[in-house]
């Protein structure tokens, strides 16, 4: 998988937020196989340099960092944390979201083409937190933004894939586009079933921080991003209306 220009093996991104202790996060990581990992900048000082023990050791997984915008509810907010994200990371990457709603965390599609457009004209390479929205997607690709990810449901929810028409409808129009399910994510089923799709990879957190044991669990969502991954490949079965016997009927035994 090619993201601006990185290839990247595995197809499992991991947050890094709501682990029980520094220590199950680093297991989490290592069990999941991701190669990137999100960081939120939401409370880091760009002076004071807060929270640098924790960088340094998400630094020292060897994993490639993608700082988010989290938190943020307006285009200001979200430019200002990225340009810090960039100091403190040196790193032209942003995982870029402009809330809208409090109560859904549904991101401000508005604000977030604006800061897209304002983040790309300034170097940044954006990872958009977006809806399935054909006509949203169209503008952050015109802003500049090379990759997608739009919501499965709510952030934190666990639902899964709310919209499997939409999901389906943005792959088929953007064959070409890295697309990147992001939110919602509850169970390794439904991180299959994106992956069954045709969706490049998945992005997830708390599924597997707030799991009774977050490393097993990223054990089983990188087996099941694989399993979706080889399914999608292998062209599955249509659905049918009708039953299709398994056993053909010619050559039957006859008992008349």
């Amino acid at each position: 998988m090619d993201i601006y220009g990185i290839e990247i093996v595995s197809r499992l991104l991991l947050g890094s937020g709501k682990y029980p202790s520094p220590t199950i996060m680093t297991e989490a990581v290592v069990a999941s196989g991701t190669g990137i990992v999100t960081v939120s900048l939401r409370r880091e000082s760009g002076t004071q340099r807060s929270g640098q023990d924790f960088w340094a050791m998400i630094r020292g997984l060897g994993v490639r960092i993608l700082p988010n915008t989290a938190g943020c509810y307006s285009v200001k907010e979200a430019v200002t944390t990225a340009q810090m994200a960039r100091d403190v990371f040196g790193t032209s990457w942003i995982k870029l979201e402009v809330i809208g709603d409090a109560d859904t965390l549904q991101p401000d599609v508005f604000g977030l083409v604006e800061a897209a457009t304002l983040l790309a004209e300034d170097g940044f390479e954006v990872f958009p937190y977006t809806t399935e929205d054909l006509v949203v997607a169209e503008r952050l690709l015109e802003a500049g933004c090379r990759v997608l990810m739009p919501w499965a449901s709510p952030i934190g929810s666990g639902k899964g894939l709310n919209n499997v028409f939409g999901l389906r409808t943005l792959r088929a129009h953007f064959p070409e586009v890295p697309l990147i399910v992001d939110a919602g994510i509850g169970l390794p089923s439904h991180a299959a079933a994106a992956m069954e799709l045709g969706y490049d990879a998945v992005l997830l957190n708390t599924a597997v921080a707030m799991a009774g044991d977050p490393v097993a669990m990223a054990g089983a969502f990188a087996k099941a991003i694989e399993a979706g991954r080889a399914a999608f490949l292998a062209a599955p079965m249509e659905p049918r209306d009708m039953a299709s016997p398994s056993t053909p009927l010619i050559g039957k035994a006859s008992l008349e």
